[in-house]
């Protein structure tokens, strides 16, 4: 079933008494969000774009949570590099929910069968299985959809051109699923491709994040597909997400220029001196907004990335087509192949 149907004012009809109930509900369950509230005097909202946001900086400086100490079963961390990171509390129920969400989203590019994965990264992140960095988060996440798991990286983050060569022999053609950090699938995957001729013709390359270190090589999106095209991978989907949405992806469609909100999301362009919402095709900050936080009041956000949306309804899938173009300025670098320390 698609996760990507709902025209744009059938998803803002859908949306805003979702997300009034979320906001009752964590005004309910979390003290610390309820005197945010009241700071803000925020009746509900008779628009999503009503709806009041908290800045994501905000779960780095305090505890928001709506669920008691005992009933927290995973703490996500956000890949910040000054060590000043968002904390995000999940319960059995979120952490499945967001799972079986972010699973029917991938299933749109993917299709229903695990596909054999390479991963472009390495086994080594996984040494406390109750708190990930938002990159070990994303990478065990993604693990869920492959099966004969393969780490392009070895455990001192040196690539091990082998073991590519060797799950090729085996996979490579057949449909295989790749999984990387873009500066990552970039420098380990990309090159070590061109430079071994490999052919990864059947793959399909799911990666987000780090597009900052790639900037400063001047590859944009459009370089970056055109040099995967060199070495026959062509399905390429890049996405937008971060730790404190967990579970949410805004995913390029299939036409590789944009990005699209699934059915139980949304964002908003907002103009950064009024907070009004921009027109299409006018950059400014962007808000996200879902469904899915329950077990945390992370359901109307505004990001420190900028974006602009290009189109409404006018795109490879309803709602809107839009691009995030960057970090705001002064904002904490991050992103989570931002932070990989491997060998250069």
């Amino acid at each position: 079933m698609s996760v990507f149907t709902l025209a744009q004012a059938d998803r803002e009809a859908a949306l805003l008494p979702q997300l009034n109930d979320l906001t009752a509900h964590h005004r309910t369950a979390s003290a610390e969000y309820a005197r945010l509230l009241a700071a803000l005097d925020a009746p509900p909202a008779a628009s999503v774009a009503d709806l009041p946001w908290l800045p994501v900086r905000l779960f780095k400086r305090h505890v928001l949570k709506s669920i008691p100490d005992e009933d927290v079963f995973k703490v996500l961390t956000s890949s910040g590099t000054t060590g000043d990171v968002s904390r995000i509390y999940l319960d059995k129920e979120a952490a499945g929910t967001q799972q079986k969400m972010l699973a029917a989203t991938m299933r749109e590019v993917l299709g229903p069968k695990r596909l054999p994965m390479l991963l472009v990264d390495t086994k080594a992140l996984f040494t406390n299985r109750r708190s990930f960095s938002a990159r070990g988060a994303g990478v065990l996440g993604m693990m869920n959809f492959g099966r004969d798991h393969t780490f392009v990286l070895d455990e001192e983050d040196r690539p091990d051109v082998q073991a590519v060569r060797d799950f090729l022999a085996k996979h490579g053609d057949q449909p295989f699923l790749i999984f990387g950090f873009t500066f990552m699938a970039w420098q380990y995957l990309y090159e070590v491709a061109r430079a071994e001729g490999l052919d990864l013709s059947h793959g399909i390359l799911i990666h987000s994040g780090g597009w900052k270190k790639l900037a400063d090589r001047a590859v944009d999106n459009a370089t970056f597909r055109r040099a995967f095209a060199e070495t026959g991978l062509t399905r390429i989907h890049n996405f937008y997400g971060m730790v404190e949405q967990i579970g949410v992806v805004y995913l390029e469609g299939p036409d590789g220029d944009a990005l699209y909100c699934p059915d139980h999301a949304d964002v908003i362009i907002r103009d950064p001196e009024t907070w009004r919402e921009q027109p299409v095709g006018v950059p400014g900050v962007v808000e996200v907004l879902s469904t899915l936080p329950r077990s945390y009041p992370g359901h109307v956000l505004l990001t420190e990335d900028l974006g602009v949306v290009h189109g409404i309804d006018d795109g490879a899938w309803p709602g809107k087509r839009f691009a995030i173009l960057g970090r705001l300025p002064r904002a904490e670098a991050r992103g989570c192949s931002d932070t990989f320390q491997g060998v250069r």
